[in-house]
């Protein structure tokens, strides 16, 4: 049986920002993704869109195991996240968020078989209304700057000031939507033990 594939290894810049803020160049990966809108905070709504994510990517992983031996542990869930009108970004405009929750996935797992996971989520997630919107992509490789945030989600925001603050110091602008990984279980972990990096793409400089 080949060896587990050690994506946190393999992508080990990626996953290991430090509290103060740093470039990273991001290599193109290949993703599950899952699109929604409105509070995140709203079980109703991120519990189905994470319950379909999951889904897809366990079954992923369950099924080339079985069928081509593969293995690998499942990556940390990422978040995008961004609203029509960024000037209204806001903590207490979190109604008006859109969003897109996404797990990186093991390049060996072939676009035909990630395409059949998502169909057999479908099958047997019927009833959770973001199966439909279950997604395969490639992110194309972009540079960036990235922090860790440690602590609640809702005091970021001091956080994401000063990882903007670098890129501009650095003569580059945003660009693309700000995106979270998420290294702390929130329903298992204590809010001020939450590890977060939270990652900027960059224009050109």
């Amino acid at each position: 049986m080949p060896d587990k594939i050690d994506l946190k290894k393999r992508y080990r810049e990626l996953y290991s920002a430090k509290v103060e803020p740093s470039l990273v160049k991001v290599p193109e990966l290949c993703r599950i993704a899952v699109d929604a809108q409105g509070d995140p905070n709203d079980e109703a709504i991120f519990g189905q869109a994470l319950e379909a994510l999951y889904a897809a990517a366990y079954g992923l992983k369950f099924g080339l195991k079985k069928s081509r031996g593969l293995d690998w542990g499942v990556m940390p869930l990422e978040g995008d996240w961004w609203s029509k009108d960024l000037a209204t970004f806001s903590m207490d405009r979190k109604g008006e968020w859109l969003w897109t929750l996404s797990i990186v996935q093991p390049p060996e797992a072939s676009e035909a078989e990630v395409l059949a996971s998502l169909e057999e989520a479908r099958r047997k997630k019927a009833g959770n209304p973001y199966v439909a919107g279950l997604r395969f992509e490639r992110k194309a490789a972009h540079e960036a700057a990235h922090i860790l945030h440690l602590g609640p989600y809702d005091a970021e925001p001091p956080t994401i000031a000063r990882l903007h603050a670098f890129i501009a110091a650095q003569g580059r602008t945003k660009a693309g939507e700000h995106r979270e990984i998420y290294l702390g279980d929130p329903r298992t972990t204590a809010p001020e033990k939450l590890r977060t990096i939270i990652r900027q793409p960059m224009g050109p400089a």
